[in-house]
C-alpha cells in the first residue's frame, strides 16, 4: 500500500513538471497558429485556429500549416512526412510526447472533475482544408483543478484519433481551450456510429462540404454541452498538437463515455473531410491516468 501511494506520487510529480515544461514550447507555437484545430486550436489552432487549426482536419486535401509548408493525411505530404516538411514541424516526427495515442492500461486514480461553462453562441463554421471547425465566441470555458480554459472552438476527426483499448470510434470531436498562461487543453469526445444526433443537426445542415471561409449564422445559436455525454468523466495524460506543427504540453482529457451520431451524419462528414486522422503514436512510457480510486 505505501508502495503504490509513493508511486502515485512520483508519478504525478513527473505528471505535472512534464506539463509545466512543456507549456512555453506549446505558446510559442501557438504564436505561429490560429485557432483552427480542426483545426486544433492555438496551434492547433492555428491548425486549428488555425485549425487547431489546425487540429484541423481533414479531407485529404494538402493544406497550408500555418507556416507556408503544405501538409495533407495522404501521399508526400502525408502524416508519415510532416516531420520533414517544415522545421517548425520537427516535432511532429522527433518529439515525445506525441497525440493521439491508444489509451490502456494506465494508472487507476479519482481526477478532479471538469466543470463545464458552456454557453450559447451563434453559429460560427469553417472548413479549412483539413477539417470542419466552429469558432466559440469569448466566455465559454472549462475549469480543471481551480484551472479556468476558454473555450476557442471544436472540431471532428473521422474515424476517431485516439483508441481505447485498440478500439477506435466512427469520429471523434475535439473541444480546444487554453488557460491565460496560454497552456492548452483539449476535451476529446468519442463519437460512436448510432442513432442520429440531433444535438448535431444545426451544424450538420449547414456543414461545408469544401475548403471555404468561415461563415457566421447570427441566427443559429448552438451550445457545445448538448454535445458532451452526460457522464464525463475522463482519460487524462499529456501529448501534443494531432496536427502541424504538433506543438506538445497539451493537457488531453478524453471523455470515456462517447456520444452517438446517424450513420447519415458521419458519412456527411467522411465525404466533406474524411479521412482525417493522424495515425496513432507511441506513448514511450507516459502516464496515462483513468478514472478509479486506487487501492
Amino acid at each position: 500500500m505505501q508502495t503504490r501511494i509513493l508511486k502515485a506520487l512520483t508519478c504525478a510529480v513527473v505528471f505535472a513538471a512534464t506539463g509545466n515544461a512543456q507549456a512555453a514550447s506549446t505558446n510559442s507555437a501557438m504564436d505561429h497558429s490560429t485557432a483552427v484545430d480542426g483545426g486544433v486550436a492555438v496551434a492547433d489552432t492555428a491548425a486549428a485556429a488555425s485549425g487547431h487549426a489546425s487540429e484541423p482536419e481533414a479531407s485529404g486535401k494538402e493544406s497550408s500549416g500555418g507556416h507556408g509548408a503544405h501538409w495533407g493525411y495522404s501521399g508526400t505530404s502525408g502524416p508519415d512526412s510532416w516531420g520533414r516538411l517544415a522545421g517548425d514541424y520537427h516535432l511532429c516526427g522527433a518529439g515525445t510526447m506525441q497525440s493521439p495515442v491508444d489509451i490502456a492500461g494506465g494508472f487507476s486514480a479519482t481526477g478532479e472533475p471538469i466543470v463545464f461553462d458552456y454557453r450559447l453562441t451563434p453559429l460560427s463554421i469553417v472548413h479549412n482544408g483539413h477539417s470542419v471547425q466552429v469558432n466559440y465566441q469569448p466566455g465559454s470555458g472549462i475549469t480543471v483543478a481551480g484551472e479556468r480554459y476558454e473555450l476557442l472552438q471544436f472540431h471532428f476527426h473521422t474515424p476517431s484519433e485516439h483508441a481505447v483499448e485498440g478500439q477506435q470510434a466512427a469520429m471523434e470531436m475535439h473541444l480546444v481551450h487554453k488557460n491565460a498562461a496560454g497552456a492548452l487543453a483539449v476535451v476529446g469526445v468519442m463519437m460512436e456510429a448510432g442513432s442520429e444526433n440531433p444535438a448535431l443537426r444545426e451544424i450538420w445542415d449547414r456543414l461545408p462540404i469544401e475548403e471555404s471561409a468561415a461563415k457566421t449564422h447570427e441566427r443559429v445559436l448552438i451550445n457545445a454541452r448538448d454535445l458532451l455525454p452526460a457522464d464525463t468523466g475522463y482519460y487524462r495524460y499529456m501529448g501534443s498538437l494531432t496536427t502541424p506543427p504538433c506543438s506538445e504540453g497539451v493537457n488531453w482529457y478524453v471523455l470515456t463515455h462517447p456520444i452517438q451520431a446517424g450513420i447519415e451524419q458521419v458519412s456527411k462528414f467522411a465525404k466533406a473531410a474524411g479521412p482525417n486522422n493522424r495515425p496513432l503514436q507511441p506513448k514511450n512510457h507516459r502516464l496515462v491516468l483513468v478514472p478509479g480510486a486506487a487501492d
